[in-house]
This record gives structure tokens, C-alpha cells and sequence, in this order.
């Protein structure tokens, strides 16, 4: 197996051979010609059709198969970037993960607080292999929540990198990416999580549990 070929092939969490991926694949790509096209139709529909959701407990990962993030309907960045990986194997585009630390300087205070940090560790996007050359393609934040929060969306034209921006609608600073962890094949797990509990500790996951919590119980509260 060359080096290409590996992005090909389905993981444990980017089940690109998991048949709801594969039909969502052919239905997004089917009026599609060029590589390009294939993967803007995919990205997008990541970006805009599954909800970001940044509240996910840190001590676990539960399970970041892709087929469940699709069937769930939401996720975070590395969840949504694992669909997109999947999404573009099952048409014959090579993809993988890429993973940095990142800031978010407009983060809100609530969620600072909980975290201790505005620090985000191992951020996940998808890295596409399109025209002979890796492409970074960022689906994290949905274009209802960006205008929302006067971000800028990230677009992609299947040519350039599309990661996030360093400010927001309003110029003020926004992203920072201040650490980058490289390239892989799937999700690294274990690596994440003892890159979550050197930068959080136990107190921190224990609070953002409580809020994620308290959020649920909102959120169904004001849904009956």
C-alpha cells in the first residue's frame, strides 16, 4: 500500500465503507464531474447540514465513527472532520485528519470559565488530496451559527486551503492557531485525551460536564 492509497481505505472512526457514508457520498457527488466539484459539494453540506456542537465531555470519546455523527446530525471539529474524511473515501478522494491547538479569542465567558483556557486542544480538520497536493478544508462552524456570531464562514473551492479566520466580521481577533500536531489516518484517541488532561486537569472536565449538563437541561426544557 503506497502512501496515497492508505487515505483511501476506511478506519475505525472514518467508516467510509459504512453504507449510510456511502449513500450520502453518491447523493452529494452524483451531478458532480470534477474532483473539485465532488469535494465543495461535500464540504459544504459537512459544514452547513451537520450542527456544530462544541459540548462534548472531555474525559471520553464515546464514539467518533463517522456514521454516527452523520445518523446524530451534530458535532464537534473533529467529529464533523472525520465525516468529511469519510464522506470524500467513499467517492475516491484521499483524505485524512489534521490536528492543532488553537485560541479562540471570542469564545464566550461562560465557556472560558468552565475550561480555565480559551486554549483549544488538538482543533481537528480535514486534509483532501486533490490535483497532486494535500488540501486543508476546515467544516467546523456552520454558516447559521457563524452568522449568528458575526464570524466569517470558511469557504472552499476544492483548490485552496480553507481554514479558519484570524478575525471576525467586526475585525476583531477571533482564531489564533498557536501548536500544530500533524497529519493522521483516523482519530487519535488516546492521544487527544492526554493532550485534554495536560491542558485541563480533572477540575476543568468535571465543571464542563456540569455545563454541558445544565445546557441539556435548558435546551430540553425550552423544546416541551
Amino acid at each position: 500500500m503506497n502512501d496515497i492509497e492508505k487515505y483511501l481505505r476506511p478506519s475505525l472512526t472514518i467508516d467510509s465503507d459504512n453504507e449510510s457514508i456511502r449513500q450520502k457520498s453518491v447523493d452529494l457527488t452524483a451531478d458532480k464531474e470534477t474532483t473539485e466539484d465532488k469535494a465543495k459539494s461535500l464540504f459544504y453540506w459537512v459544514r452547513d447540514d451537520i450542527k456544530y456542537d462544541p459540548l462534548v465531555p472531555l474525559e471520553v470519546f464515546e464514539d467518533y465513527r463517522a456514521s454516527k455523527t452523520l445518523k446524530r446530525g451534530e458535532g464537534f471539529c473533529v467529529e464533523k472532520a472525520a465525516v468529511l474524511a469519510a464522506l470524500a473515501r467513499a467517492v475516491g478522494i484521499p483524505a485524512r485528519l489534521h490536528f492543532a491547538d488553537i485560541r479562540n479569542y471570542l469564545v464566550s465567558e461562560r465557556l472560558r470559565e468552565v475550561m480555565g483556557t480559551n486554549l483549544f486542544s488538538y482543533h481537528g480538520y480535514t486534509e483532501l488530496y486533490i490535483g497532486g497536493k494535500w488540501i486543508k478544508a476546515t467544516p467546523a462552524f456552520d454558516l447559521k451559527m457563524c452568522q449568528a456570531n458575526r464570524i466569517i464562514p470558511v469557504d472552499f473551492d476544492g483548490k485552496n486551503d480553507a481554514i479558519f479566520h484570524s478575525h471576525n466580521l467586526d475585525d476583531k481577533l477571533h482564531i489564533e492557531y498557536v501548536a500544530d500536531h500533524g497529519c493522521r489516518v483516523d482519530v487519535p484517541v488516546d492521544e487527544i485525551i492526554a493532550a485534554w488532561n495536560k491542558h485541563y486537569g480533572i477540575a476543568a472536565q468535571e465543571r464542563l460536564n456540569r455545563f454541558i449538563e445544565t445546557e441539556k437541561s435548558k435546551n430540553h426544557r425550552q423544546q416541551n
